[in-house]
């Protein structure tokens, strides 16, 4: 089982910055959870979700989607450069240290993707995309706790945030042995998203374990 799932993220990690590019403006997609990626921010404004600011200025809006598009295209080098010069001279853009944060875990540079990230977080608490992907860089480093908070906190100020129901999904599953909580954050998590074909396969899986576990102590009783 986790094989399978890391196996399945592993190919759709390719995909996620795609996803986002046809997402354009709107929210995430049905991206999966993965060890070393996630989707970059793009928003109506680098501000996106930070609070009641005003609209960035075009001039810095510009600057932000052209190191966003960069990103998606997959170079992470140029991206890293761009996002860097955009913080130096507009540091209190919280969906840029998102994105250098996501560049630097696909880096393998774990404690700078936690710097960014608690930068994004001073900025904004309750930024539900930073909590993500904290909860992942706190997931691959064996901190499952702590990244079920993360991950609690961002579907308590975004309730239908569905990729942080999907990481529940897979933490809750894989790593914690909770398999009703899992199917749970599963189901809520299809029910954002529509249709997940594989996902509605590990729903399916996890119903039998789950009805299996239950006979089994009702036996044991």
């Amino acid at each position: 089982m986790l094989l399978r799932r890391f196996t399945d993220n592993k190919v759709l990690a390719a995909s996620a910055l795609a996803l986002l590019i046809l997402a354009g403006c709107g929210g995430p997609g049905p991206l999966r959870d993965t060890a070393d990626t996630g989707e970059p921010v793009r928003g109506t404004s680098p501000r996106a979700m930070s609070g009641p600011m005003p609209e960035a200025p075009a001039k810095v809006q510009t600057l932000f989607e052209q190191a966003t598009a960069v990103m998606a295209a997959g170079d992470f080098l140029d991206a890293e450069l761009r996002f860097k010069e955009f913080v130096l001279q507009y540091p209190d853009y919280p969906g840029a240290w998102v994105n250098l944060a996501i560049i630097h875990g696909n880096n393998g540079n774990d404690e700078a993707a936690r710097q960014a990230l608690d930068r994004a977080l001073m900025l904004n608490p309750d930024y539900p995309v930073a909590l993500n992907q904290l909860g992942m860089l706190l997931r691959r480093n064996g901190n499952f706790l702590e990244a079920e908070a993360a991950y609690m906190k961002a579907v308590t100020v975004s309730p239908g945030y569905a990729l942080a129901h999907y990481n529940l999904g897979v933490l809750n599953e894989l790593y914690l042995q909770r398999l009703e909580t899992a199917l749970q954050h599963f189901e809520t998590y299809q029910s954002l998203v529509g249709e997940d074909k594989q996902v509605e396969k590990w729903i399916a899986d996890l119903k039998r374990r789950v009805a299996a576990s239950q006979q089994t102590a009702n036996v044991a009783e």
